[in-house]
């Protein structure tokens, strides 16, 4: 099922909570399901061919089956909540999807990508109301509030690159 990312959100504006409506509150940031693209192709473009899946889906039952692009292996445990509560956007590890006209990777994903940030999680913090914006600009005092946000959100580096973190 070729999705753009490009359109809906670059285009379009949606937000990543309308299809990933687990992002802030589960493990998993979750795939859209059926109803959630039947929300407006229910009405736009209801004959288009690329969208025959989505129909078939609705129809059958089936859910679509979404091609995975970011994935840790199953021995990695990872919790899409507890970063984007603790002010880690979306962009940081997925890119700007906002430009992807089909998702691709952004990043490795691999152990050592993921410890940098661990051991030094200051320059990929923003304000947790500013985690979903495509593109955020930080302040000129951005040092500071990245100084406060490790208080304020109980961020603690000194434990995040111990095993039992992410490999549980």
């Amino acid at each position: 099922m070729p999705f753009s990312h490009k359109h809906h959100v670059g285009q379009l504006g949606i937000d990543c909570r309308y299809c990933h409506n687990g992002v802030e509150s589960s493990s998993s940031a979750g795939l859209p399901a059926t109803e959630v693209c039947m929300t407006c192709h229910s009405q736009l473009f209801t004959n288009a061919n690329m969208l025959a899946p989505v129909r078939a889906s609705l129809v059958s039952g089936k859910p679509i089956e979404w091609q995975r692009v970011n994935s840790v292996p199953d021995f990695v445990f990872f919790n899409h909540a507890i970063h984007v509560n603790k002010g880690v956007a979306c962009e940081t590890c997925h890119g700007e999807v906002d430009q992807m006209p089909l998702t691709r990777r952004a990043h490795t994903l691999s152990m050592e990508w993921c410890l940098g940030c661990h051991r030094n999680p200051g320059p990929n913090l923003r304000p947790p109301q500013d985690v979903f914006l495509m593109h955020w600009q930080p302040p000129a005092d951005i040092d500071e509030i990245r100084r406060q946000l490790i208080g304020m959100l109980d961020i603690h580096p000194d434990t995040m690159t111990d095993c039992y973190v992410c490999h549980r």
